[in-house]
């Protein structure tokens, strides 16, 4: 039911009351449930490897491995709220506007007869080569991330499908440690 307000000449209506809704599950209360779950060993290793680990599909991965199934989201806000983690390529690319930023300075300084022109262009020379340098290490700093993002993707698809073939046959375990090695496996690998 609306109430007009009180005002002068003024007609507004508002609102009588707010009415609650019901309590839902935060993505990081989901996924803490799911990790309360756990056994007290695969807890302990599974948070030891979020606090050390930097990436959030890595940590999924991880989770999926031992049985997580709902989605992504969940984990990565559980891991930003309990763990949060550096964004090193956005300091990487911060650090690269500031290169071309200072370079920008240097030739208006040039310009306007504030440096010598010889120093001055031995300088640019020698911050575009940083620029050139911290451009390649942020695009390396990338790839790697997305190809180890994939290959551990690609294993968790191709170890859940064969995990699904032999569902309650007696290789089922021995599958589910030999996933697990895996796993510890890639990890060891830059």
């Amino acid at each position: 039911m609306l109430v007009p307000s009180k005002g002068k000449n003024t007609v507004k209506a508002t609102k009588n009351e707010i009415i609650d809704r019901p309590k839902e599950l935060t993505n990081i209360e989901v996924f803490d449930a799911w990790a309360d779950g756990l056994d007290h060993c695969t807890y302990d290793s599974f948070i030891s490897f979020c606090a050390e680990n930097y990436s959030v599909i890595e940590c999924f991965l991880y989770a999926r491995f031992l049985g997580y199934v709902s989605s992504i989201t969940s984990c990565e806000d559980w891991i930003k709220f309990k763990y949060p983690k550096p964004d090193h390529r956005r300091v990487l690319l911060d650090e690269i506007n500031h290169m071309k930023e200072d370079i920008r300075l240097l030739r208006e300084e040039i310009e306007n007869c504030g440096v010598k022109r010889d120093s001055g262009v031995a300088r640019i020379a020698s911050m575009e080569k940083e620029l050139r340098s911290t451009i390649h290490q942020v695009e390396q700093y990338t790839a790697n991330k997305d190809r180890k993002g994939l290959l551990m993707a690609g294993a968790d698809r191709a170890i859940r499908e064969l995990a699904f073939i032999f569902k309650d046959d007696p290789i089922e375990n021995p599958l589910k440690e030999a996933a697990m090695s895996v796993w510890a496996r890639m990890q060891l690998e830059e």
